[in-house]
């Protein structure tokens, strides 16, 4: 996104004289150098200020949280790409942003509100996925700065019914009201070429969308997916959906009282296969609506599979055993910002880590076993 220094200030500015901003509360502006004006007016005048996350590589967005009592220098300095790193807060899927007013950059623009960016689709990625989220609604504006040379004429079958238009153009010298006819997108067109299996291993928040949706009932097929393998797919979760209905019982039957906790474990393989030492995966913030079948397919659409599921439901989590450190570790990336029921899932690598053919021992479980009146007879071992 280009950056022009004479005229920059006086455009940010410029968008102080609009009721738009002056009604919002909470303002979504891109990272690009151009607009850090419009980030600091944003900061000064006590809004909610949240800026993408770069390529949307750990989220969607990033709100920035000055300190307590903030100088008008520290301001400008949380207003800068530094300052989004140490002042800022990540926020999830289940953050329930509503975004007021949308702020992006641009490479050129048309007085008919039709904007053209670097050309890699992520402003237009952006809103289509708070779209998605509930975030924004049809009317919430949209500006961009840009100098007075970047307003050009744009033919309009260089758009597509996925691109962004602009409400408002600020420039140095203008303030343009678009009146743009031309809708904006409703949400994320999954079967667009930008999308692609590669695009969603890079942004894994945008995996936890489509996945969500797809449990909608939305058609979340990519471009690149093959029609026939998407209806095998289909079919096969409506397979695993069946077989969840009909096992649910005899799990839960079979599941391992310990005081006032189950803890059902549900191997995904035949058997632990592999060498190296097995590497467990934690998973938190698990919603008490969540049942097990569901974390499991969402395992498998994310090609997440684990060797063993240790699913801790009434405490919120899960253990997820893999081959080795290389498999857990690549889980973690792939399975990070998933949401199920609401909550983004804390995905992690477990803190405590054992061998292969270890046995682990959980606290409840061998405090039973020190009241057993076998007196000095069981020592146990390998507690955690």
């Amino acid at each position: 996104i280009p950056f022009f220094t004479q005229g920059s200030h006086q455009a940010c500015c410029s968008i102080k004289e609009l009721d738009v901003f002056n009604r919002a509360s909470e303002v979504k502006v891109d990272p690009d150098k151009p607009l850090e004006g419009v980030r600091l007016a944003a900061l000064q005048a006590r809004k909610t200020l949240l800026v993408p996350t770069p390529r949307l590589r750990s989220g969607l967005f990033n709100r920035i949280v000055p300190p307590s009592g903030a100088t008008k220098e520290i301001l400008r300095i949380c207003a800068t790409s530094q300052g989004i790193k140490e002042y800022s807060v990540p926020v999830g899927l289940d953050g329930k942003a509503r975004v007021d007013l949308v702020v992006v950059g641009s490479v050129a623009v048309s007085e008919k509100g039709w904007r053209i960016g670097k050309g890699e689709g992520y402003a237009d990625m952006e809103y289509a996925m708070m779209v998605s989220m509930g975030s924004v609604k049809e009317d919430t504006p949209v500006i961009t700065i840009v100098h007075d040379c970047q307003v050009l004429d744009i033919a309009e079958e260089l758009l597509d019914d996925h691109d962004l238009t602009v409400d408002y153009i600020l420039t140095p010298t203008r303030t343009i009201k678009t009146n743009c006819k031309r809708p904006k997108p409703k949400g994320i067109i999954w079967h667009k070429a930008i999308l692609n299996y590669e695009m969603l291993e890079k942004i894994p928040i945008l995996k936890s969308l489509r996945y969500r949706e797809k449990q909608t009932g939305k058609d979340v097929t990519l471009q690149d997916e093959h029609p026939d393998l998407a209806n095998a797919n289909k079919s096969a979760e409506l397979n695993e959906k069946a077989m969840a209905g009909n096992t649910r019982p005899q799990a839960a039957m079979g599941s391992a009282q310990i005081g006032q906790q189950y803890v059902e474990s549900d191997s995904l393989s035949p058997r632990l296969e592999g060498s190296g030492t097995i590497t467990t995966v934690y998973v938190g913030n698990i919603p008490p609506n969540v049942r097990v079948s569901e974390l499991k397919c969402a395992l498998r659409e994310f090609h997440a599979t684990p060797l063993k599921v240790n699913w801790q439901g009434a405490q919120h989590r899960a253990f997820l055993d893999y081959k080795d450190k290389a498999a857990a570790e690549s889980a973690v990336s792939s399975l990070k910002g998933l949401s199920l029921g609401g909550n983004t899932l804390r995905v992690e690598l477990a803190k405590n880590q054992r061998n292969k053919g270890q046995v682990e021992i959980n606290s409840q479980k061998l405090a039973w076993i020190k009241n057993l009146p076998l007196g000095s007879c069981v020592q146990p071992h390998g507690a955690r």
